[in-house]
């Protein structure tokens, strides 16, 4: 049987092509001759050819609408969301060979067919969606968000608390008529302004992955948070989600901290360009570099680390203990192990008393502003002064000690370890355990290993640029846009780029990148490469003596993505497809 799919998402962004490639692969496999229009952001649609609609014997539109209806007229079609399509083809096309009807676009309404899932039961759905680097899972999850929600017939709004800042900030309109609100972070963000709203807190892997059963869970299990209740990292309330606990807490003062880590380095950096130790000549530019980037923006990096550590467990209440825990970690010495432990014990302790320390209700509003402050910082305090601090500040001045003057074997070996771990989950928990590591040292002044986990977190979307351009004819037409797209992500130091190909086909993609990463890594460490900003990628190249040897830094990168790209151009099957989406449906 002749038949013609046309798929397109809201967004116009991956689940098109996913959604095409999917459904064109169980036509296939039912012995039927497909043709595939695709409406996306990534090529231009190329609309169904006249011939081919006058072949057909039915049409397949799995989209909100039916795109220039009057092609269709007199023709047996069938139409739903994208959202019905993907988790299911098989069952997809079943439903469509069994509901098709002779289409009439003068009776259709302008939106196209009705939406099988649309009820009279819509809800207003809001949403917030964060990760600790604000780039790429933020915006991946509102985008699977937005569509499943569309999809399940619901009014949805999300918002994104990215590395720029709040985008598509939601209006106190909005929030009022919400049914519930969605709080799809890995980091904490203020629920001050849903006080009173039904409250839904996830992460942004399970909204991206899952974002349909999300929504779903929400709508049916969303509490109502008590005023006094803190958002303990801001994990699910309900037992059958995953707590997120330490790690997110952990994230959240990492994601704060970022920012002065970034704008401190690239100060430091610029102040180098007028010579090494130019900034030792008082009253100079580069002096006054120096003094903004390493004496103020480094300063109060451990600080910040802390402070938010601390909001994560206790919220507000947390920011002053964790702070002054932070100051006394980098004052004396104890560097970001002690800024991660003064932020924890900041954190428990403030939230100890605001539940167990009770005070007469006459009395209680004095609680935040001076009980909490006053015993969480004098607990923290003596703490990292009589009991943590020395022993931390020995533990970090040995381990610096160490990667400063470690042997090249040494340094190979940290190199793969670190490389390794950037490329075994491509943006998941391990990854951030070494990017978290790599910021850390930078505060003590040990640039080599973020050099290497930068360079190496580059390597698995660099890799899959370059495969699906080395091995055309093992890839799509759209998994090769798909891969450019990758390439891009990569020079820009952003893993997730590789997340569509390594969702799909595991076995081989990560390997792949683990080989490059490691190779990668331990080029970077061999070659002494210090980076002075986290982030940033390729482009940080362009700022004088912000990577040094800044060349052969480069050739690590060309090294592992290559090996990753080549590899796994040669041991890709032809019959396998690789999706070019992250299966944010499934």
């Amino acid at each position: 049987m002749n038949v013609i799919l046309i798929t397109a998402c809201p967004s116009g962004m991956a689940t098109t092509f996913l959604a095409a490639r999917r459904l064109e692969q169980a036509a296939r496999r039912r012995g039927w001759q497909p043709s595939v229009e695709m409406h996306g952001e990534l090529e231009p649609p190329k609309p169904a050819s006249q011939a081919d609609i006058d072949a057909a014997e039915l049409i397949v539109v799995a989209a909100d609408h039916v795109p220039e209806p009057q092609r269709f007229a007199g023709k047996r079609l069938f139409q739903a969301s994208i959202a019905q399509a993907l988790p299911d083809p098989a069952g997809f096309l079943d439903r469509a060979s069994r509901e098709a009807r002779e289409f009439s676009p003068a009776t259709e309404p302008a939106g196209g067919l009705p939406d099988a899932t649309a009820s009279s039961g819509q809800k207003s759905i809001v949403a917030v969606t964060a990760c600790p680097t604000g780039v790429a899972h933020t915006f991946m999850a509102a985008e699977a968000l937005s569509e499943a929600g569309r999809s399940l017939g619901h009014k949805i709004r999300v918002e994104t608390q990215g590395s720029v800042g709040a985008q598509d900030e939601l209006t106190e309109e909005e929030i009022r008529d919400a049914d519930v609100v969605i709080l799809a972070c890995d980091i904490e963000v203020d629920p001050t302004r849903f006080a009173g709203k039904r409250i839904w807190r996830t992460s942004t892997g399970s909204a991206l992955k899952k974002p349909k059963p999300t929504i779903e869970t929400a709508l049916a299990e969303a509490e109502v948070e008590s005023q006094g209740a803190t958002a303990s990292g801001g994990g699910e309330r309900k037992k059958s989600v995953k707590e997120k606990g330490v790690y997110k807490h952990l994230l959240t003062g990492v994601s704060f901290m970022l920012p002065m880590v970034v704008a401190g380095g690239l100060l430091i950096a610029l102040s180098f360009v007028f010579g090494i130790e130019a900034f030792q000549e008082e009253g100079t530019l580069a002096a006054a570099l120096m003094q903004i980037g390493g004496g103020s923006a480094f300063k109060l990096m451990i600080p910040v680390l802390a402070g938010y550590i601390a909001y994560s467990i206790a919220d507000r209440p947390g920011i002053a203990p964790g702070m002054i825990g932070g100051w006394l970690a980098a004052d004396i010495g104890s560097g970001f192990i002690g800024g991660i432990l003064a932020g924890f014990l900041a954190g428990y302790t403030a939230w100890a008393v605001t539940k167990y320390f009770k005070l007469p209700a006459s009395v209680e509003s004095l609680k935040p502003i001076l009980i909490i402050p006053l015993i969480a910082s004098l607990v923290t305090g003596l703490v990292m002064i009589y009991i943590v601090g020395e022993p931390v500040a020995g533990i970090l001045a040995a381990l610096t000690a160490f990667l400063e003057n470690m042997g090249s074997t040494n340094a190979v070996l940290l190199g793969i370890l670190l490389g390794a771990m950037m490329c075994f989950d491509l943006g998941g928990p391990v990854n951030k355990a070494a990017y978290t590591f790599g910021v850390g040292l930078l505060a003590s002044e040990t640039y080599a290993p973020m050099a290497a986990i930068m360079a190496a977190g580059m390597v698995p979307a660099l890799g899959m640029g370059i495969a699906s351009f080395v091995a055309r004819r093992k890839f799509s037409e759209p998994e090769r846009e798909a891969g450019k797209a990758s390439f891009v992500l990569g020079l820009c130091f952003i893993s997730e780029g590789a997340i569509p190909f390594a969702a799909k086909d595991p076995l081989r993609v990560i390997p792949a990148s683990m080989v490059g990463g490691a190779v990668t890594g331990a080029l970077s460490m061999l070659f002494g490469a210090k980076l002075m900003a986290p982030h940033g990628g390729i482009f940080v190249l362009l700022i004088p003596n912000a990577i040094t040897p800044a060349l052969l830094y480069l050739l690590a990168i060309v090294v592992g993505a290559l090996i990753t790209g080549l590899g796994y151009a040669a041991i890709k099957r032809h019959s396998e497809e690789v999706s070019v989406g992250a299966a944010s449906q499934a």
